[in-house]
């Protein structure tokens, strides 16, 4: 069974808030079953990352919660949120800013440390941690390998 959701917003228009409701709730749902779900945004849906444009869309026309709104409730639920690279010079620079550090390391785990930030908003928007660990073929622990570690420092 998988374990993994990807959703790839190619082309969904920001200006049609009835089109990003869909993903956005599938993708929590997803989430809160302990998938891993990424949501990867490319074309016009990158826009959602402009401040001010998901804070004033509305997925349905009679709901009090905003696009803004539903993306930080599957942020919550452990949704990682992607934008092309390329869409990012198309939209604006106003941009939410991803920061990752190693925040701890042994012989077979990693563990990243991420703050959103978004230019003219004090502090993070967001903190979240991830732990990776090093496993063989049958799902064994095994040491990273040395190239690795001497990297992370």
């Amino acid at each position: 069974m998988a374990d993994k959701l990807m959703i790839v917003m190619v082309n969904t228009d920001p200006r049609n808030g009835s089109e990003l409701g869909a993903p956005f709730f599938q993708a929590t749902v997803a989430a809160a079953m302990e998938y891993e779900v990424e949501v990867i945004m490319t074309g016009r849906s990158g826009e959602l990352a402009i401040k001010g444009v998901a804070e004033n869309l509305k997925a349905e026309a009679d709901s009090p919660k905003t696009v803004y709104d539903i993306m930080r409730d599957a942020h919550e639920a452990g949704v990682k949120f992607k934008i092309c690279t390329p869409t990012l010079g198309l939209w604006g620079k106003d941009l939410i800013q991803v920061r990752t550090r190693v925040s701890e390391h042994s012989g077979a785990r990693v563990q990243f440390a991420y703050e959103l930030h978004r230019e003219g908003t004090e502090g993070p928007l967001a903190v979240a941690l991830t732990a990776h660990a090093a496993v063989d073929g049958r799902g064994r622990p095994r040491r990273l390998p040395e190239a690795l570690r001497s990297l992370l420092g």
